[in-house]
């Protein structure tokens, strides 16, 4: 690239090496994967509190276990955590009449359905912590590769230089863009992760201690 060649961000990248090139497909690719994660990790979070406030209403509200346990059983949603939870330590109760195999039930469930709730979710804390890295890689790079140019230059300037430079550079702009982002959304998700574990962890220990009540006959 000559100091007159155009300096736009497109021109940029097509006209860096092509190890650099490589650099920022990589990190527009995990941009890409991380943002899609993203947008899907919000709407399933908002999808699991509605139904959890949903189900607590109605558990709350008193009404009878036998209608809420069949209600749950129509309901297979993926979204209805605490109803699968519920749905779970009720069937294994009326099978054993049992308080332990019950709350091994509902743990059990808790387990998994916290699994599917946290998948994903250490490729955004990858995203975030290794992209700058990755684009301060191809930034060296690019800084040597157009230093290296200079040697079949008779007058080195800072205007001969400047365009590698700032292709260069272009590796890092992205590297950050990918980062951020996948840093922002990973506290923020398992953040409400945390809050909706605690949530289902509380109604085990109630819904236990109603089971138990029930067992003892009163």
């Amino acid at each position: 690239m000559t100091p007159t060649q155009d300096l736009s961000f497109l021109s940029l990248v097509l006209n860096a090496s092509l190890l650099v090139q490589l650099v920022m497909l990589l990190l527009m690719g995990m941009s890409v994967a991380s943002w899609t994660i993203i947008f899907k990790k919000t709407a399933i979070l908002r999808g699991v509190r509605r139904d959890t406030e949903r189900f607590e209403r109605d558990f709350w509200s008193g009404g009878d276990l036998n209608t809420l346990l069949e209600a749950a059983q129509r309901n297979t949603r993926s979204d209805a955590v605490l109803e699968h939870i519920f749905e779970a330590g009720m069937q294994e109760f009326m099978k054993v009449r049992e308080i332990d195999a019950a709350r091994r039930a509902m743990k059990a469930t808790y387990q998994r359905e916290m699994d599917m709730l946290e998948a994903n979710l250490p490729f955004l804390a990858s995203v975030g912590s290794v992209s700058p890295y990755i684009g301060l890689f191809g930034t060296v790079w690019g800084i040597m590769h157009a230093f290296r140019g200079l040697a079949n230059v008779q007058n080195a300037t800072l205007a001969a230089v400047a365009p590698g430079i700032a292709e260069a550079l272009v590796a890092t702009a992205i590297g950050l863009f990918a980062a951020i982002p996948a840093v922002v959304a990973y506290n923020r998700t398992a953040t409400d992760v945390d809050r909706l574990s605690i949530r289902f962890e509380t109604f085990i220990e109630e819904f236990t201690n109603i089971l138990q009540r029930q067992a003892s006959g009163k």
